[in-house]
């Protein structure tokens, strides 16, 4: 599972580069105005149904079913995939002309401080329309990421979302000027990536022994499982995603540029949370899966706390890490062109409460697989719905004093209602969660992070008086890591050999294929 993850946390890594690459490329052409607004809502509409319909809740519940009818009859197992497939593309057709049909009033609920503006209205309601069959394409190829997931292939699905990113920065550049209206090419950027990661992944399917053949059977009691779990899993799985979706709706009744704030920001959140945290729950819950179809609870809660302790080693420092050099890093990112110090200053404010919940955000994955893997998505829409209105509620009490802030400081808040009432749940029905060993854990890795939160933030006031921003702010951050490993080593942390361990096999694998 460790190795799996180092695979998934590679790609993703090399996918977050691109997407940082993407939105400096459009912070640079766009700005943070009302263009770039109108295309981060109309952009968030489709990959908030994405994760709903497919990456988010049907996966969720089809990986646990899928692996476990493939313990005991893999023609049977391929036969639910086939059916999924075919079954999901007729939903998602229905549910892209319903979107394209409707998009008006969708937006006059989801932006209704757009409403006010009519060209900038009847914009995002253009670029929502033409996005809306990505929705098609990035759903399908969720399905099969959970296939090649539970076949034990985890590469291509990773590699998979940086054809989005390079789509997206080459059609910016270079198409930009083919349209009337420049951010157009964005919109065709998307698009062209949704073909590409659908595309990317069938290969690797068959090869790993897929066979794609049609099947239709509405009646198929697996495919009737795998719905009755995604119904109450649509709400659960992607908390996080609809609790940034009500920061977008809040965002657009504050000043212009709000929206574009939160989305700047939590794409600097995201980068420690796809690399880390998605990377390893991605990995955990087809593990989770079989441990749970072998009614093995011990093992399943070896397996949670080894995990969840080794992603704290590393979303700990980053919550830390992004604290402290928020700034700098927007900064350095994307302040240039339309992105001017006005933008940096209030990104960075986003970045800082964002980076609060950091480890909510990545805990919440987690602790939820392992409600997947035993088959029960009930409980997390329970916890889901608390968080939600939790969420809410601190939503309107923090948008009047910190605007955008108070926005991304109710949604950090909310991820650790979430966390810690699924930990305490989890608990009840494993027996024993190791909780000891990871508060213990929690405790001295937040003791190194403070260490190296003082080399960074020393580190960076040297390097910036003198002028040195890029390489100053890489050597600060390399100084820092190397401080807060140096420490965690000198404190004989197990996460730290799990870690080194799983590389060091990667590495061996690979070489032994050279």
């Amino acid at each position: 599972m460790f190795r799996a993850a180092f695979v998934v946390s590679f790609f993703t890594l090399v996918s977050r580069v691109f997407g940082f690459v993407r939105d400096m490329v459009i912070a640079n052409y766009f700005g943070a105005g009302s263009i770039a607004d109108s295309f981060f809502i109309a952009f968030r509409i489709p990959n908030l149904l994405r994760r709903l319909t497919a990456e988010g809740a049907l996966s969720a519940a089809f990986i646990p079913v899928f692996a476990k009818t493939l313990q005991k009859n893999r023609v049977e197992a391929f036969r639910l995939a086939n059916n999924l497939l075919a079954v999901m593309t007729l939903i998602l057709v229905l549910i892209v002309t319903l979107g394209i049909v409707f998009t008006p009033e969708l937006l006059k609920v989801i932006a209704i401080g757009f409403t006010d503006e009519e060209e900038k209205f009847r914009l995002t309601v253009q670029m929502t329309r033409l996005l809306f069959p990505y929705l098609v394409f990035i759903s399908l190829a969720a399905v099969l990421m959970g296939i090649l997931n539970t076949l034990d292939h985890f590469a291509s699905p990773a590699a998979s979302p940086v054809m989005l990113n390079a789509s997206i920065i080459i059609c910016a550049i270079y198409l930009r000027e083919s349209f009337d209206l420049p951010v157009f090419a964005l919109v065709a950027g998307v698009l062209i990536g949704g073909v590409l990661q659908l595309a990317i992944q069938i290969p690797y399917a068959i090869k790993h022994g897929f066979i794609f053949s049609p099947v239709f059977d509405l009646r198929s009691e697996l495919l009737r499982k795998v719905f009755m779990l995604t119904i109450p899993a649509l709400f659960g799985v992607a908390v996080a995603e609809i609790n940034m979706f009500i920061d977008t709706v809040l965002a657009s009744l504050l000043k212009e540029g709000s929206v574009s704030y939160l989305y700047y920001g939590n794409r600097l959140v995201q980068f420690p949370l796809g690399v880390f945290g998605i990377a390893m729950s991605t990995a955990l819950l087809p593990a989770l899966s079989f441990q749970a179809a072998d009614n093995n609870p011990a093992k399943m809660t070896e397996t949670i706390s080894r995990s969840f302790r080794a992603i704290m080693m590393l979303v700990v420092p980053s919550t830390v890490g992004l604290v402290v050099l928020r700034d700098p890093i927007v900064n350095i990112l994307f302040e240039r062109g339309e992105f001017d110090s006005v933008s940096t200053l209030n990104t960075g404010i986003a970045v800082g409460y964002y980076s609060a919940g950091l480890l909510g955000f990545v805990g919440v994955k987690i602790f939820v697989s392992a409600f997947y893997a035993l088959g029960d998505t009930k409980t997390p829409v329970k916890v889901a719905s608390v968080a939600m209105v939790v969420n809410i509620v601190f939503n309107l009490l923090l948008m009047g004093p910190l605007q955008h802030g108070g926005l991304a400081l109710a949604t950090s808040i909310a991820s650790f209602v979430n966390l810690v009432t699924l930990i305490f749940l989890l608990r009840g029905r494993l027996g024993e969660i190791d909780g000891a060993r990871m508060f213990r854990s929690f405790v001295l890795l937040t003791l190194a992070s403070l260490l190296m939160a003082a080399v960074l933030y020393g580190g960076w006031e040297i390097f910036f008086q003198r002028g040195y921003t890029v390489l100053g702010l890489i050597l600060s951050i390399t100084t820092a890591v190397a401080v807060y490993f140096a420490a965690v080593w000198m404190m004989r942390m197990e996460e730290l050999t799990d870690i080194v361990n799983s590389i060091r096999t990667k590495l061996r694998k690979i070489e032994s294929k050279s």
